[in-house]
């Protein structure tokens, strides 16, 4: 499980302050992160189609405070889609409904998410779903249902670490959706998500295998080699073509296996994050890899 410190940490205005402010920390950043404007992901994401690797652009922000904020980033997703399908055609975009008001005011969330798949249409983009605390998690499903029928190329992500995952699959087995199978990064309590990384890790392979034999094209976002060499195995046996499926993964992140994979003819998505409000999400990924903290904390420091 991601260190539950570090998740906390993700959430401290003085910490964010400090390390946003500190110019020692941008090596680390950037490593992680495409950069801070959405020329910068361009960039990146036509560098990582010259690998056969394709993106989902991820704007960075979440949970707005106020409905003013939702204009901006609904600006700034349509910008990301204006030369996105050309720079690297299959590409799509990762929204945080939070980012778009969800938790202030649902209708008209929906209504922004509309305005958005539209555009995405126009472009020739898919758009994915994030999920992301639990707060959010039941009106981002909720609107997922209701817009499957109108636009079955949405996808949505499911996290592995949640007890409620697998009746929530099964709940959307009628209308067969697109989904993204994570394990899952925020802090949650025990009575909501497995605590134990082999339990998480265990369910993550279970839900593949569910993925793999009842829902169309899904997506593994996953770094565990354990888990990529399962769903390898498990398509194998169950006769499924590399081009029924695809693998996921963040930027900075094991770039060498994402194009091996790639050489071996398995589509490969990187998750591409950019934009100014990045320390939350850093946060959540030394949690993940708490191998990656002292090299953040010694460029935090300068050393």
């Amino acid at each position: 499980m991601p260190n539950r410190l570090l998740l906390k940490a993700a959430h401290s205005k003085q910490l964010e302050s400090f390390t946003t402010r500190n110019r020692f920390t941008r090596p680390v950043v950037h490593r992680y992160v495409a950069g801070y404007t959405v020329q910068d992901a361009w960039k990146i994401a036509a560098a990582l189609k010259t690998d056969g690797i394709n993106v989902s652009l991820d704007f960075l922000g979440e949970s707005v405070e106020e409905l003013s904020q939702v204009p901006d980033a609904i600006r700034e997703y349509r910008t990301a889609m204006e030369h996105l399908a050309e720079v690297s055609p299959g590409a799509t975009i990762s929204v945080k409904l939070s980012q778009l008001g969800v938790l202030l005011d649902p209708q008209q969330c929906a209504q922004h998410l509309e305005d958005l798949l539209h555009t995405a249409a126009e472009y020739n983009i898919g758009v994915e779903l994030d999920m992301e605390h639990s707060s959010a998690g039941r009106p981002t499903l909720e609107i997922f249902r209701q817009f499957l029928p109108r636009f079955p190329r949405l996808r949505q992500a499911f996290q592995s670490y949640l007890r409620s995952t697998l009746a929530d699959l099964a709940s959307f087995h009628d209308v067969q959706p697109c989904i993204r199978l994570v394990k899952g990064a925020f802090d949650e309590p025990v009575t909501l998500a497995f605590q134990d990384a082999a339990e998480v890790t265990n369910q993550y392979k279970y839900l593949s295998a569910w993925a793999l034999q009842h829902l169309p094209d899904p997506a593994f976002g996953t770094h565990d080699e354990s888990c990529i060499s399962y769903v390898i195995y498990l398509a194998k046996e169950l006769n499924i073509a590399p081009s029924d499926f695809e693998f996921q993964m963040l930027y900075g992140i094991r770039h060498d296996r994402q194009r091996e994979l790639a050489q071996q003819g398995y589509r490969v998505r990187v998750y591409l994050p950019y934009g100014t409000q990045w320390y939350p999400y850093l946060m959540r990924r030394m949690a993940e890899r708490p191998a990656n903290l002292m090299l953040f904390l010694r460029s935090a420091i300068g050393k």
